[in-house]
C-alpha cells in the first residue's frame, strides 16, 4: 500500500466512518442518514465535479459524456439507497454498496482514459498534489474549482514540461493544464471514496454476522414475545 493510501484517513478524518454502532437488538434498526456517510458526501463531490467535467471537456453527442455522468450519479445513488433499506435488508445494503464502488471503478478508469488519450499525465501515487488535495477535504465542487486554479497558476512546477505559466499562451494552458489538473483531482477522489468503500463494506458483513439479517431478528422478536406470554400466564 503506498503511502498516500497509508495516510488516507488520517488526511481526511474519516477513519471513525464505519466503526460499527453498540449492539442493540431492534426488529428494524435505525436506517438511512446517508448524507453523514463520508462516502456520500464525497462521492456527491464527485458526481457534481463530473457534470462540470464533461460539460466542459466531452461532447454532449459523446456517449462517454452520458457514461461518466451516469457512473458518478449511480455511485452517489447506491450509496443512499443501501443506507435506505440497511434496517430491512442487510444483504441488500452490502449489494448497492458494492455497486456503488463499481461504478466509481467504471468512473476512475474513464477519466484515466481521457487523460491518456489527451496525452496528459496521470499523476503518481507520490505526486505532492495528491496529500495536498487529500489535506484540502473539500465540501463541495466550487471548493474542488478553486483548488484547481490554484495549482494551474503554480503549475509550471508541475507539468507541460516545467515550463511556467507565463510562457503558456492561455488556449493552450486551457486545453492541458486545467483538464490534466480536473481530470487527476477526480483521480484522487474516487480512489479515497473506493477506498472508504472497501471499509464500508467489510464493516456491513461484519454487523450482518454478529446481529444477523431482518428475518433472524423477526424470528428472534417472535420468540421474545412468546417467552413474555408464558412469563406473565
Amino acid at each position: 500500500m503506498s503511502c498516500f493510501l497509508r495516510g488516507l484517513f488520517y488526511f481526511t478524518g474519516m477513519e471513525n466512518q464505519v466503526k460499527s454502532p453498540a449492539h442493540q437488538e431492534s426488529l428494524i434498526p435505525r436506517q438511512g442518514g446517508y448524507r453523514h456517510l463520508k462516502t456520500f458526501q464525497i462521492a456527491e463531490i464527485i458526481y457534481d465535479v463530473t457534470v462540470r467535467f464533461c460539460d466542459t471537456y466531452i461532447s454532449k453527442r459523446s456517449r462517454t459524456h452520458d457514461q461518466m455522468v451516469q457512473a458518478a450519479r449511480s455511485g452517489k445513488q447506491n450509496i443512499a439507497e443501501g443506507s435506505a433499506v440497511s434496517g430491512t435488508s442487510k444483504k441488500m445494503e452490502m449489494k448497492l454498496t458494492n455497486v456503488a464502488r463499481a461504478s466509481l471503478a467504471e468512473l476512475k478508469g474513464d477519466y484515466e482514459d481521457f487523460l491518456r488519450q489527451k496525452s496528459l499525465a496521470l499523476w503518481e501515487n507520490e505526486e505532492p498534489l495528491r496529500r495536498e488535495l487529500v489535506a484540502l477535504k473539500p465540501e463541495n465542487a466550487d471548493q474542488v474549482a478553486q483548488w484547481v486554479l490554484q495549482v494551474a497558476s503554480r503549475y509550471g512546477r508541475y507539468g507541460l514540461n516545467g515550463k511556467t505559466i507565463q510562457s503558456i499562451p492561455s488556449m493552450v494552458l486551457e486545453r492541458k493544464a486545467f483538464p490534466e489538473i480536473s481530470a487527476n483531482a477526480m483521480h484522487v477522489l474516487i480512489g479515497v471514496t473506493m477506498a472508504l468503500l472497501d471499509r464500508q463494506i467489510k464493516a456491513q458483513a461484519r454487523r450482518f454476522e454478529e446481529d444477523g439479517g431482518f428475518t433472524e431478528r423477526l424470528y428472534r422478536a417472535r420468540q421474545n414475545f412468546r417467552k413474555s406470554l408464558r412469563s406473565n400466564e
